[in-house]
């Protein structure tokens, strides 16, 4: 009996064996497309329960890789139209940020409630996390200075940055009932 056979019927450990198999690829897909590997952890997640959860009724046309390929990619594209509006807020807030006109005072308020809501939110940050951001955006810094600086990895720095833009973002996310 084949693995597919197999799970239809509701066999674990085929779909074990499948998740040992298909996993490795299945995350890669979706981290090229989304970039950030706590999201495609999640895809890859969603994939594989979907996968179990729909094993009875399961048509598989072409091959098991081809059909998780397929579902790597409607998971991508409903995770970018969940974000879509999130990100076009940020960009927003961004703009505003940088395009406010200083000559009315209630916008250079604005601004400056910004700044001091992202100084809190930096300050907030774990001590490396706030060091290495402000290495890279205050000093304008390139992640391979911060590493040698720092005598850490170039992808300590990358994921230092990242966590710290994460985390930013979500602290600062309550800003944008505010201004739009």
């Amino acid at each position: 009996m084949d693995l597919i056979t197999s799970l239809k019927q509701g066999d674990q450990t085929a779909m074990e064996i499948i998740y040992k198999k298909h996993w490795e690829q299945v995350f890669d897909a979706a981290y090229k497309r989304v970039g950030t590997e706590d999201i495609a952890q999640d895809i890859t997640q969603d994939v594989f329960i979907s996968l179990w959860e729909k094993r009875e009724t399961l048509e598989i046309r072409e091959s098991l890789t081809a059909y998780l390929m397929g579902c790597v990619k409607y998971r991508v594209i409903n995770y970018f139209k969940a974000n879509l509006t999130k990100a076009k807020y940020r960009e927003d807030l961004y703009a505003l940020t940088g395009n406010i006109s200083p000559l009315y005072p209630t916008n250079e308020l604005a601004v400056k409630e910004i700044h001091k809501e992202l100084d809190e939110a930096i300050a907030e940050l774990p001590k490396q996390m706030r060091v290495i951001f402000s290495m890279s955006r205050k000093q304008e810094k390139s992640n391979n200075e911060i590493s040698t600086e720092l005598n850490l990895s170039i992808q300590t720095v990358k994921n230092q940055l990242t966590a710290a833009l994460k985390i930013i973002r979500k602290r600062l996310a309550y800003l944008t009932v505010f201004f739009f």
